[in-house]
């Protein structure tokens, strides 16, 4: 092997990359020169074509889902079919209780307008048109808040007892009370001054996945709900015992009571649809969908060429 340097041949006995004469190394190699870094040209981009819009078909496609709406699996249509009343029933009964407090809060004002003209009548005498605006005024009100208040009544005692199956099942216990024991101590007077209270103090229990053997501890919400079903169940029955006496100060007296059992009335309806809304959010939960959101923002790092 000749040196490529001087070329010299080395000898058969020489042992080494080097050459024995010069140093030179022996291994030939090749010499390639790169651009420096940053100097490289870019990629070529590639042009697309213009965007020739969705596919279209000359014909329906035989391919592809059923066009059907969706649907939940066989296994759980009874659930599914009970929590899906449950929360149609609840999206009725909370319009029909917002509307029982305002025409609560409306007969409220028609009881008060009419204990003035009692105050007024004792030292001069009232034009016949505004005695008959305000009896027309609390007749009106009173009729449509009755018949709205037994409407309403219905469906929450529907929904209550639908509240209670579910969310026994949910928790998988048996109800602590029968349907027909709900309904009458619901009913009955004196004895719907615990019931319906404990029966929705169980629903939350239930419906929060709580030990069953413990006693049901009702939250706020619940405990004021219990506080103005039992004061309106108390104030009713006072006022309907009151209409019995006769007399002038009994007739003011009673006007007093009305206005007091309509205000009442009218809490208890807002305070009712609070509850039914919160507890059909517990037993049925509504779905949400995942939307993204920004988290941070990071800015760009400078590249030096």
């Amino acid at each position: 092997m000749n040196c490529p340097r001087c070329g010299r041949a080395q000898p058969p006995d020489a042992d080494g990359a080097f050459c024995v004469e010069c140093g030179q190394f022996l291994v030939p190699m090749r010499w390639v020169a790169s651009p420096p870094p940053g100097t490289e040209s870019p990629p070529k981009r590639v042009s697309r074509g213009r965007y020739p819009g969705p596919p279209r078909y000359l014909s329906p496609p035989t391919w592809g889902f059923p066009a059907l709406p969706w649907r939940r699996g066989e296994s759980d249509d009874t659930e599914t079919t009970s929590t899906d009343r449950l929360v149609s029933q609840a999206g009725l009964l909370v319009p029909l209780l917002r509307g029982l407090a305002v025409l609560a809060a409306l007969s409220a004002c028609g009881e008060a307008w009419r204990y003035v003209l009692l105050l007024r009548s004792r030292n001069e005498a009232l034009g016949a048109a505004e005695v008959a605006a305000s009896d027309a005024l609390v007749g009106a009100a009173s009729w449509v808040t009755t018949v709205l208040t037994l409407g309403a009544g219905a469906v929450l005692l529907s929904w209550v007892l639908g509240a209670v199956q579910i969310s026994a099942e949910q928790n998988e216990v048996r109800p602590a009370r029968t349907s027909r024991v709900i309904v009458w101590g619901w009913l009955i007077p004196g004895i719907n001054l615990t019931i319906p209270g404990s029966v929705l103090s169980e629903i939350e229990h239930a419906a929060l996945r709580r030990d069953p053997a413990k006693r049901p501890d009702p939250s706020k919400l619940i405990t004021l709900w219990w506080a103005l079903w039992a004061s309106n169940v108390v104030v009713g029955i006072i006022a309907t015992l009151w209409l019995l006496r006769t007399g002038t100060q009994a007739r003011a007296d009673g006007v007093v009571q009305h206005v007091f059992l309509d205000v009442l009335a009218a809490a208890a309806a807002v305070v009712t649809s609070r509850v039914v809304t919160y507890l059909t959010a517990l037993i049925a939960p509504p779905r949400r969908i995942p939307l993204p959101r920004v988290v941070r923002v990071v800015p760009a790092q400078a590249t030096s060429v």
